[in-house]
């Protein structure tokens, strides 16, 4: 399923309004709704995507702040060795109703304007996957409690 390299959007929910420090990047109010977060596992996709649905020990990346109070509803991926998160922050950037909250986040490594995207409602996988469509890839999808426990407790 995860076995190699690859690029990965985590979609996260949110249930009420929480105000986080994210690391040095910012004091942040995230609202209430869905986040949607991408990144590159070039060091080994399933690790990282385990560790993100798991949430770590210790805050290490951006992403790991909000994973204190968001629960982890969906991942899409795809395995590559190609590091593609720029292309998939850009394809979720230009879905319907997507904002950016927080500058910087997650994208501290790359000249985007983040790697964190806000829905206010579930965004749309067929969507996001039709924004990449045009670039050849097919996309993954693990979703629902159980597929996403399976994945946590191998």
């Amino acid at each position: 399923m995860l076995h190699g390299n690859g690029t990965y959007a985590l979609v996260l929910h949110l249930e009420s309004e929480h105000t986080l420090a994210v690391g040095k990047l910012a004091i942040v109010s995230f609202p209430p709704g869905y986040y949607l977060y991408v990144g590159s596992a070039l060091g080994g996709l399933f690790h990282r995507v385990k560790r993100h649905v798991n949430g770590g020990n210790k805050l290490h990346w951006h992403i790991d702040y909000l994973r204190q109070v968001a629960d982890v509803v969906e991942v899409w991926y795809l395995v590559s060795d190609e590091r593609l998160e720029c292309k998939w922050f850009r394809a979720a950037r230009n879905m319907e109703a997507a904002r950016v909250l927080v500058n910087g986040f997650g994208a501290s490594d790359c000249g985007c304007e983040s790697h964190l995207v806000y829905f206010a409602a579930a965004p749309s996988f067929e969507e996001f996957e039709r924004r990449l469509s045009d670039e050849g890839l097919s996309l993954q999808r693990i979703v629902g409690e159980s597929e996403l426990l399976s994945l946590v407790s191998v």
